[in-house]
């Protein structure tokens, strides 16, 4: 969510922001801005600012119109939480020589703002971001650098915040500070860089620190000083990048969705590569002491938010039919503002596949501190916050995921769980050896079932016709499908803007049934498991009344065609992959739908790939 890029170089760095910028496009936004520091002809500098409604193409194609030069500058794509979507809101914000971005939010932003005006300062934006920068100058005449006037004005701050500053007076460097909100620093030869996250740095450097929370630095051309939160000089590691990733490279696919839905076969084979063998799956590749953790588990409990959610819930059932262990599944925003009863040797897992979404993270730091045996973080990012504060970390290997809508990244975390399932149930003695051996054939068996399932592309493609007109429908699963009705409702939702709900299929009678008629569609998931005869009948619920079913069936369990219901095939997979397998098809369902509704697949209106803040 909002993206910042930074760079203090001898060369000029407008196109190097603008670059920057565009790599983070996946992350979500409204407006797009840049302010660099200006050296004239007389030695004196001079701030110049660029700020643009809608995409970084425009403020691009204002930057060609009217050039900027100079070594010093930051970047900022906002995503708008105070004040609407305008150029007057776009960052950077300035207040006098002082300029900043920022990422999260200020949850005081209304007492600094009153304290502000009485002292004469005068706003001209709706941003919370603003009373930092009329701060940091308030602070700035009162002490001797940059970095003091930051510090001193972070001790008024509440809330979230990654933020950048620099001073047109002092253009040699920036400061900067992270709490809640990640900021990460590319080292150069003779330059630095900052931004929210590598990807928009590759282009110009390949080894980073990552700040910890809390942490303040200021940044120079050939220098870097890092405190932590109480104010002491810190050293946090170098570490060198091998991600391979162009933010525009869609290949021969339309969307990057759909690039991703097609990759769900080499995801998930990464995901696995390495981590199980013939008997069973590979208990450290949890951690080094992830086997006495797991020894000691007596209870689960999952965190996350959005799609991770959905996986967690899958997850659930996992655990206790498998593995034979209690678990709940809680959203994180809910269970951070909560008063919960912690279980002995209780497990907190974390599902995020950004590592950095503020509401999981949270809930993480509140776990720690309520007595939990240990925590555990499922994503997908290796130098995320999440990732650096648990105990165990494991990494879902998805690889970037740039379309908001999640893809593989939900896939990869549920394959990644149910090897969890698999060590848990296996360091407690709670899984038979039979049931370890059937698992791992499954998952083995995995990437070539999803291969065959995206065979059914074609077919999805003309059913997505029949939604054009359709401004509401409904999912229905049971058992461990459930939470993947849920998922595919959230995508159709997401990504064509059509009203869908889930719901679990036994639950017809006790409401949604009154909903039912020729005009709204009801998406079905039906495996050929132990629920299907229950299922079969909340379907002839609905033909009864007339509704007009969609039903992805096993191609073993005998669904057919018929008048007001279609039924798509899916190939017959094993009981405990087919939540895995079942999301592709509504995946496609949602994407051949957004297609013809013709909404922004890539880039759904007010959605954020990654969602730091509350």
């Amino acid at each position: 969510m909002c993206g910042i890029v930074g760079a203090v170089a001898q060369r000029d760095v407008a196109e190097i922001l603008v670059e920057g910028l565009r790599r983070l496009e996946y992350r979500g936004y409204d407006s797009a801005g840049l302010a660099i520091v200006e050296t004239r002809s007389d030695g004196a500098s001079q701030l110049k600012r660029l700020r643009e409604l809608g995409k970084v193409q425009a403020l691009a194609d204002a930057l060609n119109v009217q050039p900027l030069t100079g070594g010093t500058g930051i970047a900022h794509t906002r995503w708008a939480t105070h004040g609407e979507p305008s150029q007057r809101n776009a960052h950077p914000h300035v207040s006098g020589d002082i300029v900043v971005v920022h990422n999260g939010i200020i949850e005081n932003h209304e007492s600094l703002r009153a304290q502000l005006q009485a002292k004469g300062y005068h706003f001209s934006s709706d941003t919370d971001t603003e009373v930092i920068a009329h701060l940091v100058h308030y602070h700035r005449q009162h002490t001797d650098s940059l970095l003091s006037a930051l510090q001193a004005t972070l001790k008024e701050l509440r809330g979230a915040y990654g933020t950048v500053l620099m001073d047109a007076r002092d253009p040699e460097r920036l400061v900067v500070a992270r709490s809640g909100s990640p900021l990460v620093i590319g080292l150069g030869v003779g330059e630095n860089f900052i931004a929210s996250d590598q990807l928009a740095l590759l282009p110009v450097t390949r080894r980073f620190l990552y700040l910890e929370e809390g942490d303040v630095a200021e940044v120079t051309r050939r220098e870097v000083r890092i405190f932590d939160a109480q104010g002491g000089s810190v050293e946090r590691a170098e570490l060198q990048s091998d991600v391979t990733h162009d933010a525009g490279d869609k290949g021969e696919y339309r969307h990057h969705m759909l690039k991703e839905i097609h990759e769900q076969p080499k995801a998930i084979t990464d995901t696995l590569e390495g981590r199980i063998t013939d008997s069973g799956v590979v208990v450290e590749a949890f951690g080094n002491s992830a086997r006495g953790i797991f020894e000691k588990v007596e209870h689960i409990q999952l965190i996350a938010c959005g799609t991770s959610y959905h996986a967690g819930m899958v997850a659930r059932y996992w655990f206790e039919a498998l593995a034979g262990v209690s678990c709940d599944i809680e959203i994180a925003s809910e269970f951070r503002y909560r008063k919960s009863v912690v279980r002995p040797n209780s497990l907190l897992i974390t599902l995020s596949q950004s590592g950095e979404t503020a509401d999981t993270l949270a809930a993480l730091r509140v776990a720690k501190d309520i007595g939990f045996m240990s925590s555990l973080a499922v994503c997908n990012v290796a130098s995320s916050s999440l990732v650096r504060e648990s105990d165990l970390a494991f990494m879902t290997r998805a690889g970037a995921e740039i379309g908001v809508a999640s893809t593989k990244a939900f896939t990869t975390q549920l394959a990644a769980l149910l090897m969890l399932v698999m060590a848990i149930g296996r360091c407690r003695n709670t899984m038979t050896v039979e049931t370890e051996l059937e698992l791992v054939q499954a998952l083995r068996a995995l990437p070539g079932h999803l291969a065959e399932t995206l065979s059914l592309a074609g077919e999805i493609e003309m059913l997505a016709e029949d939604f054009a007109e359709k401004q509401h429908s409904l999912f229905l699963g049971r058992g461990e499908q459930y939470p993947i009705a849920m998922e595919g409702a959230l995508k159709l939702k997401e990504i064509s803007y059509i009203h869908a709900e889930a719901y679990a299929a036994g639950e017809l009678k006790h409401g949604p049934l009154a909903l039912i008629d020729a005009e709204m569609p009801i998406i079905v998931v039906a495996p050929n498991n132990d629920l299907l005869e229950k299922l079969k009948s909340n379907v002839e619920e609905v033909r009864a009344r007339g509704g007009l079913l969609y039903v992805f069936a096993d191609q073993e369990a005998d669904f057919n065609s018929a008048a007001n219901m279609k039924v798509i095939q899916v190939p017959h997979v094993p009981a405990a992959i087919a939540p895995i397998v079942y999301t592709l098809p509504l995946q496609l369902l949602s994407y051949y739908v957004a297609l013809i509704k013709g909404t922004d697949v890539d880039q759904p209106r007010n959605l954020a790939k990654s969602v730091t803040v509350e």
